[in-house]
């Protein structure tokens, strides 16, 4: 995470680019750490929420462009992982992409979205606004 630190506002948008897809990173950490340095907080939720939605694109791209082979070996999503993501959709339907950023299963949900060709601008809302919302409750706790 220092190496993203360093960077400042593009080591958090990488931070949190790479931590919606494949990778095992905590962005969270890296706007923490911009936050205690002084960065500016509108600037940082808005650069961390845009670049972990664009990794959620890659994950839904991924899903609706791949065979499920291939999902399965580059986005390593476990058979398990990714029918229980299907499950997520059936009971509660494309609002469940409102929690594609919990870890663990918002990964999977992105890319079952990109399987079932969920409609574009309801992913792009859905899930823009549960990341963005993730990231502002994080700042505030952070600075308050």
């Amino acid at each position: 995470m220092e190496y993203y630190t360093q960077w400042g506002y593009v080591g958090l948008f990488l931070a949190s680019f790479l931590a919606a897809t494949i990778l095992p990173l905590s962005s969270e950490v890296v706007l923490s750490f911009l936050l205690l340095n002084d960065f500016n907080p509108v600037i940082s939720v808005g650069i961390a929420t845009f670049g972990n939605v664009l990794g959620s694109f890659v994950n839904y791209a991924l899903g609706y462009w791949g065979s499920l082979f291939l999902v399965r070996k580059v986005s390593r999503i476990s058979e398990d992982a990714f029918c229980k993501a299907k499950q997520r959709f059936k009971k509660y339907g494309v609002f469940s992409l409102f929690f594609a950023w919990v870890p663990v299963i918002g990964d999977p949900l992105t890319v079952v979205a990109g399987v079932l060709k969920i409609n574009i601008p309801t992913f792009f809302i859905l899930v823009t606004s549960g990341k963005f919302f993730r990231y502002l409750i994080i700042s505030y706790a952070i600075l308050a």
